[in-house]
């Protein structure tokens, strides 16, 4: 995200908070250029937690150069001789290999559905760091990974370890088949 040009807050009486903004939105991957984008965001209050309510529109898309990475990635995966297994991305320096950023990538594009699940008007996650990965076998042309990665809550500084169960294929996108808060 980037600017943020304007910001309200509307108190929905018995219902919630919701947030009316317009910000940009760089594409982060690629390093490339930004939008502008209009969003409402509603945060219900009650005792039962749910997932904030987004309703969003961008002006214009993203150019993507990413399929041919895309495709680049799953061959290599997908022709391994050993299932992909490694921890640490990036380092404790902050440091990561160019072979390891599409994996961190993955994670950090299938966290967004975490945040926005797991979200509160007193969070703000990050994924700061995969602790470990490891590729799953299966018997289609989808590949699965096990992450083990760690979130920032900036708003409470508190680092919460995360397990996430990912799915993916570049034709059909990403999904996140399971996820569970850990225990520090």
């Amino acid at each position: 995200m980037g600017r943020v040009n304007q910001a309200s807050l509307e108190d929905i009486p018995g219902t919630g908070h919701k947030y009316h903004l317009t910000f940009e939105v760089k594409e982060s991957i690629q390093n490339g250029s930004s939008l502008n984008c209009t969003a409402e965001i509603l945060y219900h209050h009650g005792e039962t937690p749910v997932a904030p309510e987004v309703h969003y529109a961008m002006e214009g898309e993203f150019e993507t150069h990413s399929k041919e990475a895309d495709s680049i990635f799953y061959n290599r995966i997908q022709h391994l001789s050993e299932p992909l297994e490694t921890k640490n991305i990036p380092d404790n320096d902050g440091n990561m290999t160019e072979e390891m950023k599409p994996i961190f990538n993955l994670a950090k594009v299938a966290s967004g559905y975490i945040v926005w699940q797991n979200s509160t008007e007193n969070t703000w996650y990050n994924m700061i760091q995969i602790q470990n990965v490891k590729q799953m076998k299966r018997n289609d042309d989808y590949l699965e990974f096990s992450y083990e990665v760690l979130f920032h809550d900036i708003a409470s500084q508190e680092i919460i370890p995360w397990h996430m169960q990912v799915v993916w294929h570049p034709q059909h996108g990403v999904k996140v088949a399971e996820n569970s808060r850990q225990s520090k």
